[in-house]
């Protein structure tokens, strides 16, 4: 029977493909963060601040959004109440920058002498809507694509441990071979692979979890506080199966299982 660290690991995307969804994801914020601030800026103006101000004036709406995403974001584990205070806010500065790009948009279009194509306020006030809300999306993409756990650690993981195998078949070779007087010796070869194999019993280490082990363990660990994976019962239940696991890993781990859940309730829903 095969072991079970010899099994082909899951094919995961290129290692390329994460740097050029976050190069889009950051064009794409810098282009709908060009628009939005322009008729903020330009509000900002009309509302008789000073014009050495209106420069800084759409930092604060737009730059509150980013900030507000990120902070949800790293605030998916904590107590409703300050996730409830978080969204307001985020709400708030959201529909700010809608309101105020809506507005700009129809002010203009209702002075303006159309020459060309002319287009209605609703639709000039629909278009003008794209900007603050692209912001806020590319933000939170770029966040959860950062925080997505890397698939190249398990497959190099699971690539040393099949490339071990082979002194491990030679060690279990040599260990249950029956005694005898006319026992060739072992080559100097296997003896120097039995002794640079790493032995966790010797030791007495636990041997380390696979990111596979780790999740398929973890999801038999019970729930936290809140209905959500507690980081603490997903290392006691991999620690209770004999594995050790270190802190990165663990959270890598434990944010695979939190998105893992989140979807299947999104789908439940």
């Amino acid at each position: 029977m095969p072991s079970p660290s010899t099994t082909t690991p899951p094919a995961s995307t290129p290692a390329s493909l994460p740097v050029l969804i976050r190069t889009g994801v950051v064009l794409l914020a810098v282009a709908a963060f060009a628009l939005s601030y322009d008729a903020l800026r330009q509000m900002a103006a009309a509302s008789h601040i000073h014009w050495l101000l209106t420069y800084t004036f759409p930092l604060v709406i737009d730059g509150f959004i980013a900030i507000g995403i990120g902070a949800l974001l790293i605030l998916r584990a904590a107590p409703l109440r300050p996730r409830l205070y978080v969204s307001a806010l985020v709400g708030v500065a959201t529909a700010t920058s809608i309101w105020a790009n809506v507005l700009h948009a129809i002010r203009l279009n209702q002075q303006s002498r159309h020459n060309g194509l002319a287009l209605d306020h609703v639709t000039v006030g629909l278009i003008s809507a794209i900007a603050p809300l692209a912001l806020a999306g590319a933000v939170h993409l770029y966040l959860l694509v950062q925080r997505r756990p890397s698939q190249a650690e398990p497959r190099e993981n699971a690539c040393h441990n099949t490339v071990a195998t082979a002194p491990e078949r030679a060690a279990a070779t040599a260990t249950n071979a029956p005694s005898s007087d006319n026992d060739v010796a072992q080559s100097p070869a296997d003896q120097v692979a039995q002794r640079k194999q790493p032995s966790a019993q010797h030791r007495g280490e636990k041997p380390m979890a696979t990111f596979e082990e780790a999740v398929e363990i973890g999801r038999t660990a019970p729930l936290g506080r809140g209905g959500r994976i507690s980081r603490r019962n997903v290392e006691k239940a991999i620690r209770d199966k004999g594995f050790g696991i270190g802190r990165p890993r663990l959270d890598q781990v434990k944010d695979f299982l939190q998105e893992e859940l989140d979807s299947a309730e999104a789908d439940a829903a």
